[in-house]
């Protein structure tokens, strides 16, 4: 990546990792989209390498109310998810792969805006875990279907549960990845060149859950992020 590149890409995973911090979704949703339209050949495995440190920081400061029973229906089901997530990577070209990411930051924008409220069960968090599976791999934006179903439950439950959850998940999708081959060389280094701008962010975010009300921060992030997928989208269908 060239400086400049490189700059603008680290700040997204600060902002997102500062949001994922306070609301326990973020990194994808903001830095994909950047990611994708600035550097395609990096996704989905270097911001899958930077997701798995995401969770270690939230977990090492909140561990309470973890819904173990919740994560065992939806880590299970992501299985057979990172299959397919697995599949429409080596199957789509950079440019498909763009507007595929972008597809899914829109989707998950409208409905999480809409907060549609869904029972916390073994059928949704079964479907939940499947959906994550395939966009998590294959666009590594994979918390916007588990937070959709616990976006209703206590703020502490949503961080730790969906903390373990990524840990888990973004561990399944990378291995599924090296399997595959789709996980490179130029993708480690990078995520290792934006690990300090997420731990950065996660400290920001940290102190300022404290201070700024969550029905601030979402439209926020969600109005960023629906920023960042339209032109990655529209730039993909322009070829």
């Amino acid at each position: 990546m060239d400086p400049t590149t490189y700059a603008v890409i680290a700040a997204a995973v600060l902002v997102g990792s500062m949001v994922q911090s306070a609301v326990g979704l973020g990194v994808g949703l903001v830095a994909a989209p950047v990611t994708a339209l600035l550097e395609p050949h990096l996704m989905p495995g270097a911001l899958l390498m930077v997701a798995v440190l995401m969770p270690c920081l939230t977990l090492l400061r909140d561990h309470d109310d973890i819904d173990w029973a919740g994560l065992g229906w939806s880590l299970p089901a992501r299985l057979p998810g990172t299959a397919v997530g697995v599949w429409v990577v080596t199957a789509l070209s950079a440019r498909q792969l763009g507007i595929a990411i972008g597809l899914v930051v829109l989707v998950a924008v409208a409905v999480t805006w809409r907060a549609f409220e869904v029972p916390v069960n073994r059928i949704s968090l079964s479907a939940a875990g499947f959906a994550s599976g395939i966009t998590g791999t294959a666009t590594s934006i994979g918390g916007p279907p588990i937070a959709i179903v616990y976006q209703h439950r206590p703020a502490q439950e949503i961080r730790t549960t969906m903390a373990v959850y990524f840990l888990v998940g973004a561990g399944i999708s990378l291995v599924a990845l090296l399997v595959s081959g789709d996980l490179t060389h130029d993708q480690l280094l990078a995520a290792l060149a934006l690990l300090p701008f997420l731990a950065l962010g996660a400290l920001v975010g940290a102190v300022a859950r404290r201070r700024i009300p969550a029905r601030v921060v979402r439209p926020a992030v969600l109005l960023v992020s629906s920023a960042s997928a339209l032109v990655l989208l529209v730039r993909s269908l322009a070829g």
